[in-house]
């Protein structure tokens, strides 16, 4: 299992900036798209990009920003922001066994593609939907734990 941080509520375009290491809210911003699902990060881990593990939740839940959720990888989601890997690990909740369809898919693709559209030049691709297998070994690889 692992514990996700809520940074931004699905529906919204709101996108919450916190200090990823201490859960400190920074500021909110406006984004070009609503976020399809919960998104936020996975606790105590580090990513290539510095920031914590990028997370978005598969559940039609309400979320709150702030909360604490605990999850089981069910997937990888590969991206690749200005030249950079900054993957998404996608997770479910304990109760819940969301399936990764191909519409699914296709709303992940609009989202990421577009999301930024309103930063002159940010450039963002999204690559393959990888198994749980490689979402728990990419974890692993980022966790700050030993």
């Amino acid at each position: 299992m692992i514990r996700v941080f809520v940074q931004n509520e699905s529906g919204s375009d709101q996108k919450h900036l916190h200090d990823e290491k201490t859960v400190t809210y920074k500021e909110t911003v406006t984004v070009s798209r609503a976020y399809p699902f919960p998104y936020g990060f996975i606790l105590d881990t580090t990513s290539d990009d510095g920031d914590n593990l990028d997370c978005f939740v598969l559940t039609q839940r309400r979320l709150k920003t702030g909360e604490i959720v605990e999850c089981e990888p069910v997937g990888l989601l590969e991206q690749i922001e200005d030249g950079d890997k900054d993957h998404n690990i996608l997770a479910r909740l304990a109760d819940e066994t969301p399936a990764i369809t191909e519409e699914m898919k296709a709303t992940f693709r609009e989202f990421i593609t577009h999301v930024f559209d309103h930063i002159p030049g940010k450039r963002i691709a999204v690559g393959q939907f990888l198994s749980k297998e490689a979402a728990e070994s990419h974890i692993r690889a980022c966790s700050d734990s030993p």
